[in-house]
């Protein structure tokens, strides 16, 4: 299978829903799934720096979450496998992570260790494919296990990045 086609070639693809639609390269659809695309390719580096004992430790999560990231593209042409499960899982990593970290009350910005910063940028990549979800709603009926999925998804990024600093005793930066 050749991976050019050619079609694409006048600014219009096609996805596959019930049937078979073409739409514009700028279409919110499109623009939905490069989001999602562009935030599993970001999830994607982050799980390549498994020498760090705590993304070690959430690789299982993270490629799982890879994962949840392509069912939600599904839901979006036709249907998707994700469930609440998905949902209880990245809770139950957000509150594990939290309970070895001092509480936060400032404010911090994203930076600190590298492989911290790219799980900031993972969380900022997951809030704007919330925020193109958002916009598909009213023409699209997107489950919405799929909107609580990415929201719950930029709150453990948060955490895991907050983690990762805590691991190499990098100090976070508060907003003051």
């Amino acid at each position: 299978m050749k991976i050019y086609t050619k079609t694409g070639d006048t600014g219009k693809t096609q996805i596959y829903a019930d049937k078979v639609v073409r739409l514009p390269k700028n279409d919110d659809v499109l623009e939905c799934y490069g989001s999602l695309d562009e935030l599993n390719a970001n999830v994607g580096l982050l799980i390549s720096n498994s020498l760090c004992p705590v993304i070690s430790a959430e690789t299982e999560l993270l490629t799982d979450i890879q994962k949840n990231l392509f069912q939600i593209g599904f839901a979006m042409s036709d249907n998707a496998a994700l469930n609440d499960s998905a949902l209880t899982t990245i809770e139950t990593h957000i509150d594990t992570l939290q309970a070895q970290l001092a509480p936060q009350t400032h404010f911090i910005l994203p930076g600190g260790h590298p492989i911290a910063a790219q799980a900031q940028v993972c969380r900022t990549v997951a809030r704007r494919a919330e925020r193109r979800l958002v916009a598909l709603l009213t023409n699209y009926p997107v489950p919405d296990i799929c909107l609580q999925y990415l929201n719950r998804l930029s709150d453990y990024l948060f955490v895991l990045a907050r983690a990762i600093n805590h691991h190499y005793v990098v100090e976070e930066t508060k907003v003051s």
